[in-house]
C-alpha cells in the first residue's frame, strides 16, 4: 500500500468508529484481557477519564513513512534498564514534560529525541484508542502519523537498542502467536503476541497493533 491509498482508506473517526476495546481484547495478557470481557466499567471509551483519575499520561506515535511505493511503520526495541519495559519492542513515546503543549507535541519531541527525526511540521492522522499499562500506571493515547519519505534516523544508543521497520502489508498480515514472556517478573507467563523477525511484539503495543490492523480491515479490503 502507498502513501496516497494509505491517506484515503483513513475516514474521520466520528464517521467510523474506532474498534477500542474489541480490538485491545484480542492481544491483551490473560489477566488484563478478563478484565476487558468481565467488567464494563474498567476499560471504556477514551473520553472517558474517571476511572484513570490516577494514572501517569503517556503517548506514542505509529509512524508511517513510504519507500518504494510501499508504506513502513517504526518500531523500536528498548534498552536493557531497571523498568519494567526493558528490552521490550515499543513504540516510540514517552510521558510528557512541562513545556509539551499537549500529548502530540510528547509523541514527537519523544520520537526526535530516541530517532533523531524532527516533526515539528507533521500532524497527526489518527488518534487510537487509549491504553492503560498496569505494570507503571501509565495511560498511554496512541498518534497515527506517515510520511512521503523515508527520514535519516539517527538512533539514541542509550533509549533505543534496536530500530525495527515493518512493511504496512506485514502487519497487517501478522499472525497472532502464544508465546511465553522471556525476562521481567512475569517471566514464562503465555500472552498473545506478533512475532517479526524473531521479535516478541505483546502487551500494550501489541494491543495497540491489534486495533490499528483491524481499524484498516474494517475498511477496505485486504
Amino acid at each position: 500500500m502507498d502513501y496516497q491509498t494509505f491517506i484515503n482508506c483513513i475516514p474521520k473517526v466520528n464517521d467510523f468508529p474506532l474498534p477500542g476495546k474489541r480490538g485491545h481484547a484480542i492481544m491483551a495478557p490473560y489477566s488484563i484481557r478478563r478484565l476487558y470481557l468481565s467488567n464494563e466499567e474498567v476499560f471504556q471509551h477514551e473520553n472517558d477519564s474517571e476511572n484513570y483519575q490516577n494514572t501517569r499520561k503517556a503517548s506514542v506515535l505509529l509512524y508511517f513513512y513510504e519507500h518504494k511505493d510501499e508504506l513502513y511503520l517504526t518500531l523500536i526495541k528498548r534498552t536493557i534498564y531497571d523498568g519494567p519495559h526493558s528490552g521490550q519492542i515499543s513504540f516510540p513515546g514517552g510521558k510528557p514534560m512541562s513545556l509539551d503543549s499537549g500529548l502530540w507535541e510528547t509523541a514527537t519531541r519523544e520520537f526526535k529525541e530516541e530517532l533523531g527525526v524532527d516533526l515539528s511540521s507533521v500532524s497527526p492522522l489518527l488518534t487510537l484508542s487509549r491504553v492503560y499499562i498496569p505494570p507503571s500506571n501509565f495511560l498511554v493515547t496512541p498518534f497515527v502519523t506517515v510520511v512521503r519519505k523515508k527520514p535519516f534516523f539517527q538512533l539514541d544508543s542509550r533509549e533505543v537498542a534496536l530500530q525495527i521497520n515493518i512493511s504496512l502489508d506485514e502487519l497487517i498480515h501478522l499472525n497472532i502467536k502464544q508465546c511465553p514472556i522471556l525476562d521481567g517478573s512475569h517471566k514464562g507467563v503465555i500472552v498473545p503476541c506478533y512475532v517479526y523477525k524473531g521479535h516478541m511484539i505483546w502487551g500494550a503495543t501489541a494491543m495497540i497493533l491489534s486495533e490499528f490492523i483491524l481499524f484498516l480491515k474494517e475498511r477496505i479490503l485486504i
